[in-house]
């Protein structure tokens, strides 16, 4: 699978470390989360995922704080979860997940950024199934064996458990998120790299130098849409 999240990661804070986009859009996924349910992560496991990944982040309490205290005080802004699918230079394939108040502003936006960087929006489930929903972790301290040892002692079959440059990275199935970070914290994991839901496609693709160029430039105009949260694509962009 060898998709260094470590490094997938690094890159993408890199980018947002002077900017207050990543943690705009983190609040606003807490603030959904807590709405829909309880505003207690003890008791909302969607508030509880989406606060593990935050962590991964270094996103400030006083952001998951604000986020949450607004959901408790019945503020009424209401969100639509939606996907979109397109395509990018060479048959790129690419998921965009979104959070919007206003979806005809969204979906516009989308395929403009998609339209005026060399790609073009699909239909629902053009894209989709070429990628697997997946639980990924990134931890630092253990070997890969080891991992995979405490995992199977707790009776927990993942998909895979891999070194990826000096982390190793454990991907299991979705509904495996929590049992999986329960029995990794249970063993001493204190803190992880990466903790997160993500599309992983199933099989990578390598541009050449120019359409690279293209599909990253497509890439950054998707993500520095306001509504967007996640974008998921099946490119080696060689991190």
């Amino acid at each position: 699978m060898g998709r260094k999240w470590n490094n997938i990661k690094e890159k993408k804070a890199s980018k947002d470390a002077n900017t207050s986009r990543i943690y705009a859009k983190f609040g606003r996924e807490i603030y959904v989360a807590a709405k829909q349910g309880e505003p207690n992560p003890e008791s909302n496991q969607a508030l509880r995922m989406v606060l593990e990944r935050a962590k991964t982040y270094s996103v400030p309490k006083t952001i998951i704080d604000r986020a949450i205290e607004k959901a408790k005080g019945g503020a009424e802004e209401n969100y639509d979860e939606l996907r979109y699918e397109g395509f990018g230079p060479s048959g790129s394939m690419v998921i965009v997940d979104a959070l919007t108040n206003n979806v005809n502003r969204t979906a516009s936006d989308v395929r403009a950024a998609f339209g005026k960087n060399g790609g073009n929006m699909g239909v629902s489930g053009s894209v989709a199934y070429m990628f697997d929903a997946t639980a990924v972790f990134g931890l630092e301290g253990k070997t890969a064996d080891e991992v995979l040892e405490l995992l199977m002692e707790a009776d927990i079959d993942v998909r895979d458990v891999l070194e990826e440059e000096e982390a190793v990275i454990v991907y299991a199935e979705p509904d495996q998120f929590h049992s999986v970070q329960e029995a990794l914290k249970e063993a001493g994991v204190t803190e992880f790299t990466v903790a997160e839901l993500t599309m992983l496609a199933q099989n990578d693709v390598t541009l050449s130098e120019d359409d690279q160029e293209q599909f990253e430039k497509m890439i950054d105009a998707i993500e520095d849409l306001e509504d967007v949260q996640q974008v998921y694509h099946n490119v080696d962009l060689g991190e």
